[in-house]
């Protein structure tokens, strides 16, 4: 979170990016066997059946008439169904026509999709395995550009920034997808995230939402999770300070960089909206006017997604308005160099906690790591949350470095743009090294590691 009266008074090239609550870890049950001694007979029939049998080798499959009360689903549906894993094969996919068999149905812009909150019901009838937590399903999406970097260690800081999300979505049980082509040739830069939204949307309507984060941001807070629940009532949530939005009327209130959004008729109509402002648009210049005229602060003429976001809030609030959440008690992202500097110490208490907490020290497998972090709640109740906080800021957004093209902010320079990065990146992957039983000791060298002593850090 960039404090506003830093982030209104000094004012970053804009980042193009490119093209709370924790649930309680299920227990894990495992299937037992019992061979009876002396019965040499039988287990030689058992054998040489289940040698010839037309069994999968790691798991056990059987078909079964679904009982599902949709007339679409006949008994003749046989759903297959993964016996090991105690649910359904998603894999599976109905012979039955739907809303991907219609020629009509298209993933561009251009052709607009209607109904499908309805859509994506029928599909959840037609794939019953994935109605099971689908409120919190999350999709994360980033993208870059398809060719190298003109920046030297441009592609090597993408592929840590990739990285540090798939470490992210792994502990957490997210998908991710990253794309690196323009989906639609004339949204280029902070536009091409649009048309990436959208067509993810139609390609994943088991996910509840889909949550874009920008190549060149980090998440510095391996173990906190979105408070899905504070954003039931909503369907786009953005980082910003409303003050800022609606009194000052900043380009700089807020950061669209980092949003999540309801994968929902709601978001694919908003959408249609904001990108209508967009490069593809015959009335992009007109729209950069605009909205230089609404934003008095807005230094470029050209029609932005962030302006035009904050054009939405402002003029057709009560269109949009009631359904966006503006975020701004947390790091929902937060600006770098408000952060870098603050993680040394942040680590400093994270030890000194745990010097006097042994469960907070103990050595667990990855898998189990949502657990350890819940015991971390109570221990961080004082430690407040943004500026200020010692608490692990949740997203670190490198707002003007552009690692890739490296036409840095004037403000500062490229050489701590890259050491930043590499420390808050370096900060992260401690976090998650630390279960593999090894750390960095110096957050500027990425190549080495040393092992971490027993109950370190008693």
């Amino acid at each position: 979170m960039k404090s506003p009266e830093i982030y209104h008074s000094q004012i970053p090239a804009r980042s193009t990016g490119g093209a709370g609550g924790r649930r309680p870890l299920l227990p894990i049950a495992s299937d037992a066997f019992l061979f009876f001694s002396g019965a040499v007979a039988a287990l030689l029939l058992v054998w040489t059946f289940s040698t010839f049998s037309n069994s999968q080798p790691h798991s056990t499959t059987t078909n079964f008439d679904t009982q599902i009360s949709d007339p679409k689903l006949s008994v003749k549906d046989d759903v297959s169904c993964d016996v090991s894993s105690n649910g359904y094969n998603h894999r599976y996919d109905p012979s039955d026509p739907n809303f991907y068999d219609d020629p009509d149905f298209g993933y561009t812009i251009d052709k607009p999709v209607r109904n499908w909150d309805e859509k994506r019901k029928e599909w959840f009838k037609h794939h019953p395995s994935f109605g099971s937590g689908s409120e919190e399903r999350v999709l994360v999406l980033s993208g870059s550009q398809s060719g190298p970097c003109s920046n030297p260690i441009g592609d090597h800081l993408l592929l840590r920034f990739f990285k540090n999300k798939v470490d992210y979505c792994r502990i957490h049980g997210y998908d991710i997808f990253y794309n690196n082509v323009l989906l639609h040739p004339q949204m280029h830069t902070y536009w091409a995230k649009i048309p990436a939204v959208r067509a993810a949307m139609l390609a994943h309507p088991e996910a509840e939402w889909i949550w874009w984060v920008d190549s060149d941001a980090a998440f510095t807070d391996m173990d906190f999770k979105l408070p899905l629940d504070r954003y039931k009532n909503h369907n786009f949530v953005v980082h910003g300070w409303p003050k800022l939005i609606y009194e000052k009327k900043s380009w700089t209130s807020l950061n669209a960089g980092v949003f999540l959004i309801r994968n929902s008729q709601w978001a694919l109509d908003f959408m249609d909206v904001w990108s209508g402002m967009g490069p593809q648009t015959p009335n992009y210049e007109k729209w950069g006017e605009i909205l230089r005229e609404t934003c008095k602060d807005k230094i470029f003429k050209e029609s932005d997604d962030q302006t035009g976001l904050v054009y939405l809030l402002l003029k057709e609030k009560e269109k949009w308005g009631d359904k966006i959440y503006v975020e701004g008690e947390y790091y929902f992202e937060g600006y770098w160099l408000e952060i870098v500097e603050t993680l040394k110490n942040i680590t400093a208490r994270y030890n000194e906690v745990e010097r006097g907490v042994s469960r907070l020290r103990r050595r667990h497998g990855e898998k189990v790591s949502e657990a350890y972090s819940m015991i971390w709640d109570e221990y961080l109740k004082d430690a407040g949350y943004g500026k200020f906080s010692w608490r692990r800021p949740f997203i670190t957004h490198f707002t003007g470095c552009q690692p890739c093209s490296g036409k840095h902010n004037q403000m500062y320079s490229g050489q701590s743009c890259w050491d930043a990065m590499l420390k808050a990146l370096n900060f992260a992957d401690n976090q998650v090294l630390r279960n593999y039983g090894f750390v960095h000791r110096d957050l500027l060298d990425s190549a080495s590691v040393t092992p971490l002593p027993f109950d370190f850090p008693a």
